[in-house]
């Protein structure tokens, strides 16, 4: 058991945002399936005594508190404004549902840049805006006690190399050292393996509406179907004909692409080429938002194949998925396919690309805007060769062998249990905020003081503005009095609408309070200082509000008063 001091050291303030954690309002992708995953993930095995959000208001408190309630756990949830950061309290950390957290670094440097850690994670490595990040990550004010969680060893080596680049960068650039670096562990993203167990009954509907019979062997994938953007199904497709004339006329190989096509142009795609490509090969299309057509194809499925080629894809949950269903698994020898499919649990086909060098013409091309997004995507794609024998053979072996695909599916199904289920990366992550504490904690004696005062991105306006006026108000000790009445104050605050801009630089009810004080010291007048001990509030919301009563003269020093 922990105690009250280890379970906030391990809990974690989760910055909510419907872009990062619900793929029903803001589009289904891996990212946000993913961040919704993590959320009932953290809410379910997280060891901690309360759960925290940072929210932009009360909507997207209620929706945090629905998902808590979705899962049943027991525990109270406490909002906090995101503008407020240091209310999270005694947790430690920030979590971030991104590595561009450059901005979330700045507005913490505005309070205390040793309050807390955040912890980001990688998903989509491969975007102008991603690759741009690490580098004013490191400009900025990240600490040693921040952390990038990377999501395989290959993400890891991707994203080392962009900070690689980016100090030599500003070293060569300014002189002098760059700070540590923040951690970078490998922690792979989790799944609910229960969600994906098995259906017997979702297998015999899918195969008794096909018509299919123990020689009909399907290959099925569950992915989001963008030639462009995730892989090309071509080579794929020209595999699995060759597999099925390696296989003979005993068995006949069908492929089952469950997914959202993007679009008309990638429908084409798909069935055209499998017309072309694989005419003895069965085509299949079930659609993707569909749970239940999700269901049916890992359950109806004899081998599930994620033929990556594409630099959109980092990590793959969907091999994790079918794992967890008890398919075994044919994945191209990419990124993070090379951490989750084992040789016990599938079977990996080699990959190979190009140099760096020979990839000049996409990377000015992104930077310049004359290549979007999927057309890079495309063109690296095209550079890339998933060896078609080697695949080819692998869906023969295969579909040839029930027995072995019966043990890899064991062995795919303990594998996804053990290290991927939530229960099991839920306490790595803790494990990795509760370090991030020690880091901090340890750090602060080599620290100058002088650096945690200034923030360049958002400098104080009256500091770097401190030259037009004519002086600085430094009356905290002055006497002042009212020359009006509450009513010329509301008055003069309808007259000018302040309200009606939004966001104005105090609160009516804090100008009244603070005015009303004044009234109520009569002739000997107040002070600021007085005030601000009298209402128990910040010196600065005084200060600001005596200014604000001086520009329309509603209140003027005593000693001047009486003299009138």
């Amino acid at each position: 058991m922990t105690g009250p001091g280890d379970a906030a050291a391990r809990n974690a303030a989760v910055w909510y945002g419907d872009d990062g954690y619900d793929p029903a309002k803001s589009g289904l992708n891996g990212r946000r399936m993913a961040g919704a995953s993590f959320l009932s993930g953290f809410f379910r095995h997280a060891e901690v005594e309360e759960f925290v959000a940072l929210v932009s208001g009360r909507k997207e408190a209620e929706t945090v508190s629905a998902r808590l309630a979705a899962v049943g756990r027991d525990l109270p949830l406490r909002p906090v404004l995101k503008s407020d950061l240091r209310a999270i309290g005694r947790v430690g950390t920030v979590c971030y549902a991104s590595p561009r957290y450059d901005a979330l670094c700045w507005q913490r440097q505005s309070h205390d840049p040793a309050a807390f850690s955040i912890a980001g994670i990688t998903h989509t490595t491969d975007t102008k805006g991603i690759m741009r990040a690490w580098f004013d990550l490191r400009a900025g004010p990240q600490q040693e006690w921040d952390a990038v969680i990377c999501t395989s060893r290959a993400v890891q080596a991707a994203s080392l190399r962009n900070i690689e680049l980016a100090d030599d960068f500003l070293k060569r650039r300014f002189g002098g050292r760059m700070p540590p670096m923040p951690q970078m562990p490998v922690i792979p993203i989790g799944i609910h393996c229960d969600d994906f167990r098995h259906d017997a009954e979702a297998r015999h509907g899918l195969r008794g509406r096909m018509g299919w019979t123990e020689d009909d062997i399907a290959v099925v994938t569950v992915a989001r179907l963008l030639p462009f953007g995730k892989f090309d199904p071509a080579p794929l497709f020209i595999a699995l004909q060759d597999a099925q004339e390696r296989v003979g006329p005993g068995k006949r190989l069908h492929f089952v692409a469950c997914g959202i096509y993007g679009n008309a142009e990638c429908r084409k795609v798909f069935e055209e080429c499998a017309r072309e490509l694989m005419p003895d090969v069965g085509y299949h299309h079930l659609d993707g938002a569909s749970a239940e057509m999700r269901r049916q194809a890992l359950s109806g499925g004899d081998i599930f194949t994620f033929p990556i080629d594409n630099t959109q894809e980092s990590f793959g949950l969907a091999p994790i998925e079918a794992m967890a269903a008890g398919l075994p698994v044919v994945g191209s020898d990419w990124d993070g396919l090379r951490d989750t499919i084992s040789a016990e649990a599938g079977i990996l086909v080699p990959t190979r690309s190009v140099g760096a060098g020979q990839t000049r013409p996409e990377a000015l091309g992104y930077l310049l805007d004359t290549l979007n997004y999927p057309q890079y995507g495309n063109r690296l794609s095209c550079l890339v060769e998933i060896d078609l024998k080697a695949m080819a053979q692998a869906f023969a072996t295969l579909a040839r062998d029930a027995d072995l695909r019966r043990r890899m599916g064991e062995a795919g199904k303990r594998r996804a249990r053990t290290l991927y289920d939530w229960a099991a990366v839920i306490p790595k992550m803790q494990d990795l905020w509760q370090e991030l504490g020690r880091i901090r904690r340890a750090s602060l004696h080599r620290t100058e003081a002088a650096f945690w005062k200034t923030n360049p991105v958002a400098p104080l306006p009256m500091d770097i503005f401190a030259g037009y006026p004519g002086s600085a108000f430094d009356d905290a000790d002055r006497a002042y009095v009212a020359l009006a009445g509450p009513d010329r104050l509301e008055r003069l605050w309808r007259l000018r609408r302040h309200d009606q801009l939004g966001k104005p630089f105090e609160l009516w009810t804090t100008l009244e309070m603070v005015f009303g004080a004044i009234v109520r010291h009569g002739p000997e007048g107040a002070s600021p200082a007085a005030v601000t001990a009298q209402l128990r509030l910040n010196p600065t919301t005084v200060t600001r509000c005596w200014l604000f009563f001086l520009k329309y003269g509603l209140i003027g020093p005593a000693d001047l008063a009486s003299r009138e």
